[in-house]
């Protein structure tokens, strides 16, 4: 939770989609939306899920058209969660009715700064890239500010990602490398513990008990490593007993080469980003 336990404005969430809604959540259990959120989405059934959480109101645009901008009016701060292609048209149908020292944040990956500043005109912009563990509070969003966010913008807009986990503030071009660490880590992560729970029941393990031996094993070293003073390197080390049975493991691993390995994904991942800001 933020620091600064001030109450945040008025935020409207547009396109409160699994990103927009879990920080429609994260909002919620703070006790920090003061000013009341305001969700939209294009469902009645989507817009069901948030509506009733403390401090926030869901409507559907099924059952309101004009939800988007009745929503951008009310709101001191505009999240813009709709798919990429989407953008464009949404950011024409609010800008005419955006209060004066409006925020604007944008939730869509790939969309620039520019894109936003040019439809929107003066506005503070700043560009998210939050990852899925805001679903439960734990996740890292990197913040880019555009030409007009000034201090106490990016203040305000830290402050409510906040309420979801980390914030690590880097200019925009480096949004799309954050990407592939933190927005796509994820995935990553997720595989190891899939491939882990593979060599599990090849030891003879149940599904089940493989499962289990898997997830608490990964989710038991990662609140060890956040508990800890030390850095992975030395947790490593430390289970690493000379000539044991874990260094044979891990030299079979380093053996693969998963530095380059990594680094090879990241980059595709990179490049994939790239050619979805040109609309590829």
């Amino acid at each position: 939770m933020p620091a600064d336990l001030t109450a945040l404005p008025p935020i409207a969430i547009l396109g409160a989609g699994s990103m927009g809604g879990a920080i429609a959540r994260g909002l919620s259990r703070s006790g920090l939306a003061g000013g009341g959120v305001t969700t939209t989405n294009r469902s009645r059934a989507k817009a069901a899920e948030l509506d009733g959480l403390d401090g926030v109101t869901s409507v559907a645009l099924e059952a309101n058209p004009t939800a988007n901008t009745d929503a951008a009016a009310a709101a001191d701060v505009v999240l813009v969660g709709v798919k990429p292609p989407m953008v464009p048209d949404l950011l024409r149908e609010i800008a005419p009715s955006l209060r004066p020292g409006a925020i604007v944040v944008s939730l869509a990956a790939g969309v620039t700064i520019a894109t936003f500043e040019q439809l929107l005109g003066g506005v503070a912009v700043l560009r998210s890239m939050p990852n899925t563990p805001a679903l439960v509070g734990r996740g890292v969003t990197g913040l880019a500010a555009g030409s007009q966010a000034d201090a106490d913008a990016v203040a305000t807009v830290r402050r409510l990602f906040e309420t979801v986990g980390a914030v690590v503030e880097v200019p925009e071009a480096q949004i799309d490398a954050l990407s592939t660490i933190s927005g796509s880590g994820p995935a990553y992560f997720f595989l190891l513990v899939e491939e882990f729970t593979k060599a599990a029941v090849g030891k003879g393990f149940s599904p089940a008990e493989s499962q289990l031996l898997a997830e608490q094993t990964f989710i038991g070293a990662a609140a060890l490593l956040e508990a800890s003073e030390d850095d992975p390197a030395a947790l490593r080390r430390r289970v690493t007993s000379p000539k044991g049975t874990t260094e044979r493991a891990v030299a079979v691993l380093q053996d693969a080469k998963l530095d380059e390995v990594f680094a090879r994904a990241t980059d595709a991942a990179l490049a994939r980003a790239k050619e979805l800001a040109q609309g590829g």
